[in-house]
């Protein structure tokens, strides 16, 4: 069998009726978020778009809540997995063939405005796992019809100097048992196991780790508040040019963080429901 090769596309949080208070406080973080963009789907979001993959902060607006609900479902924080693809039809065939299937592909759009004034729309087309096999999220596969309204190098350069995500932490009591799902999507030889016990997936430039509590807590601090056990995804690294340029954007943006010797950690509770790490 033919699998697809795990290539992270972005990362969702989920910041439901709070997109103004969750872009305020991701900006006051040193990234630069484009405009506000809104789906034909009913979703709002601001994105951080950096050299491979993006962040996207997703959520509604006022009247709008009861558009998708199922998106809204989901706890407060990092709630999306995205993985690229060129065909989100044959990704939709390949889960059929391993059980892994949800709804067909659904194509939608946004409108956007360019760096130049041109206006233009972001076309997509996705499709995802099975929700049932997600807890407290979503991972799916996203194709970009349009890559130029999303890639734009202006876009792309941010106050705290971050080039990409450099790792997605998953949080699970059963590693193993939560990789699973991505093992069979991927192929099992596509995981590596570490001495901690955590299980780890490269995809490009970025690693998607799932792994204990006690590392989650020993790299980044804390967890979610309202962390309950169950399998979460709760924790963002990203590569920076400069460290010095992320202590000074959370220095203007008058955020708490704790330093260490190769990196600064900012807590969930300072960003979202989300822990933060910055490394060069």
């Amino acid at each position: 069998m033919t699998f697809p090769v795990p290539v992270l596309d972005h990362v969702v949080i989920n910041v439901a009726s709070q997109l103004d208070d969750a872009s305020a406080l991701y900006r006051r973080l040193g990234f630069q978020l484009s405009e506000r963009g809104h789906h034909t789907l009913g979703s709002s979001n601001h994105l951080a778009i950096f050299d491979e993959n993006y962040l996207e902060l997703l959520g509604f607006e006022p009247g709008r809540g009861d558009k998708h609900k199922d998106l809204w479902e989901a706890p407060i924080g990092l709630t999306g997995l995205v993985w690229k693809t060129q065909s989100a039809d044959d990704e939709f065939t390949h889960l059929v063939q391993q059980g892994l299937d949800g709804e067909p592909p659904a194509a939608f759009h946004r409108p956007v405005r360019l760096p130049d004034g041109q206006q233009t729309e972001a076309r997509f087309k996705t499709v995802r796992l099975r929700p049932s096999l997600i807890p407290n999220g979503r991972s799916f596969f996203c194709q970009h019809q349009t890559p130029h309204a999303v890639w734009q190098p202006a876009w792309q350069v941010h106050p705290n100097g971050v080039k990409h995500i450099s790792e997605f932490v998953i949080v699970a009591q059963d590693p193993a048992g939560s990789a699973l799902v991505y093992s069979r999507l991927f192929g099992e030889e596509r995981f590596q196991a570490t001495h901690d016990g955590a299980l780890v997936l490269k995809a490009a430039k970025a690693t998607v780790r799932i792994a204990s509590e006690e590392y989650a807590r020993r790299r980044f601090g804390a967890l979610p508040e309202d962390y309950n056990g169950t399998p979460r995804m709760a924790g963002l690294s990203f590569l920076t040019a400069d460290l010095a340029q992320v202590k000074a954007s959370l220095q203007h943006g008058d955020i708490p963080f704790r330093e260490e010797p190769d990196a600064i950690i900012v807590e969930p509770e300072r960003a979202f429901n989300v822990a933060l790490r910055f490394h060069r």
